[in-house]
């Protein structure tokens, strides 16, 4: 029998069996009441975007490296107030991982994951206690493996029990009928994760967020775990808490590498900041999303959110966060082209910051973000290129002027962790090279060094052996 069509059916006749799904999987009131938030715009035919017409760039704003560090004991006091909370949900799995990416080495064997402990272990003994606060938001994939670790080299930090805050599943919806999506054969397929925007839901649901300023914290900053340039810093932090803002946003100036990312923007109708995502621009605006000289400002994920006003929000909205959902279209198994078609909801957390009266932004340098989303992320800032700070922050290296080397590895052959360390057994000097194009099999020996705009042409099938030595411009073998 064909499924009635969803106009003919009630909101909430279309939802009963989400709630009824959701609250058998044991997920929180917050959960489904911030899912059933984003399935209403699907339901009501809201497409999640963002006209250009409707919106104006970011002016001038705030900048960072204009700021004082405050006294030891007036940052001491604010960092008594705050806590760290870093993303740790993804497995990085586009790089060929099936753990936490967060558990990848970064400096020998250093993995992000130790650098953030020691990070908030250096903090600690500056203000002589168990400030900051300190939180992972996992998922059920990087829960355990990363439990496991912090134990093992960590015990200080305490269980899971006193850090860890996890991130919910939603239901992928179905997208003939508008109904819960079902996969006898893989029932774990129809769930997704609903994106980072998911913190808030997850803090509420959890009870953290109550813990949290019951124990008299009321600052949170939230990063992702695999930019360690997003340190917790005090001079920021006494910004914020000065401003008296309910939300702040670190942005920084788009570069060409940036311009299909999200970025800041003011809403005419009521001259709120939104954050707009490249699944939230229409076709026809695409060219003034890429405009990097219009929308100026990039997203770096790094959020301030001043805990008591979040209570606020929530308790004038439901409950929820109203976040703009992101609409992906996709198939029920991702890997069967053939399986039903599906959308998975989703949102992202800097979103939020249309829905704080208020809320503000603050322009940091590139020192504070530095992401790892690809192997060639990744041996870049395993390189020398990036600097470990006294702080054990992994930052650009200050003589770079802010202009990370580029670097297009051969994704035949490096896409995945393995294929990059099979070509690359020891990172190479990256420290003077604006770029570095690498096609075919290479073996990246001791004391490389790669300066200026480097390339590399293997059209055989045998890695090329580099050598100790300054390598620079063009070598071709086998062409």
């Amino acid at each position: 029998m064909s499924q009635p069509s969803p106009t003919t059916r009630t909101l909430e006749i279309c939802f009963a069996p989400f709630r009824e799904k959701m609250t058998s999987a044991g997920l929180s009131e917050s959960a489904i009441r911030a899912f059933r938030g984003s399935y209403a715009a699907l339901f009501a035919g809201e497409t999640g975007m963002i006209q250009e017409e409707s919106i104006q760039p970011a002016q001038e704003l705030p900048k960072a490296d204009t700021l004082t560090t405050p006294e030891t004991a007036r940052a001491s006091e604010l960092l008594r107030q705050t806590v760290l909370i870093k993303l740790n949900g993804g497995l990085g799995t586009g790089m060929g991982l099936e753990k936490a990416k967060a558990l990848l080495p970064v400096r020998g064997d250093d993995t992000f994951l130790d650098l953030i402990a020691r990070q908030i272990l250096r903090l600690r003994s500056q203000t002589g206690g168990q400030a900051p606060a300190f939180m992972l938001m996992n998922s059920f994939t990087t829960s355990e493996d990363t439990a496991r670790h912090l134990h093992a080299r960590f015990p200080q930090l305490g269980g899971p029990e006193v850090w860890e805050l996890m991130q919910n599943k939603v239901p992928k919806v179905l997208a003939s009928t508008l109904e819960p999506a079902t996969w006898p054969s893989n029932p774990e397929q129809e769930w997704c994760p609903p994106g980072h925007g998911d913190i808030y839901a997850s803090l509420a649901g959890s009870g953290w967020l109550e813990r949290l300023l019951g124990s008299g914290i009321r600052y949170a900053f939230v990063s992702n775990s695999d930019n360690l340039g997003a340190t917790l810093d005090p001079a920021i932090l006494a910004w914020f808490a000065d401003s008296g803002m309910p939300f702040a946003m670190e942005v920084t100036r788009r570069t060409e590498s940036d311009k299909k990312g999200g970025h800041l923007a003011v809403r005419l109708s009521d001259g709120r900041f939104l954050l707009r995502e490249s699944a939230q621009c229409p076709k026809e605006d695409e060219r003034h999303f890429q405009d990097i000289a219009r929308h100026r400002y990039f997203n770096t994920n790094n959020l301030w959110i001043d805990l008591q006003a979040l209570r606020d929000e929530l308790a004038a909205n439901d409950g929820l966060i109203p976040l703009p959902p992101i609409m992906n279209r996709k198939t029920i198994d991702p890997r069967d082209s053939s399986s039903p078609a599906v959308i998975q909801l989703e949102s992202a957390m800097g979103a939020a910051i249309e829905c704080f009266q208020g809320a503000g932004a603050i322009e940091v340098s590139r020192l504070r973000f530095a992401p790892v989303k690809t192997t060639s992320d990744l041996l870049a800032v395993r390189s020398d290129a990036y600097e470990l700070t006294e702080d054990f922050c992994l930052r650009l290296h200050p003589s770079r002027n802010g202009q990370p080397p580029h670097l297009h590895l051969d994704q035949k052959l490096c896409k995945l962790v393995d294929g990059l360390e099979r070509n690359f057994p020891h990172t190479p000097s990256l420290l003077h090279c604006r770029s570095l194009l690498v096609h075919g099999p290479v073996e990246c020996g001791e004391g490389v060094i790669f300066k200026g705009d480097a390339i590399i042409h293997n059209h055989t099938s045998s890695p090329l052996k580099l050598k100790a030595g300054t390598h620079e411009g063009a070598l071709s073998v086998g062409g």
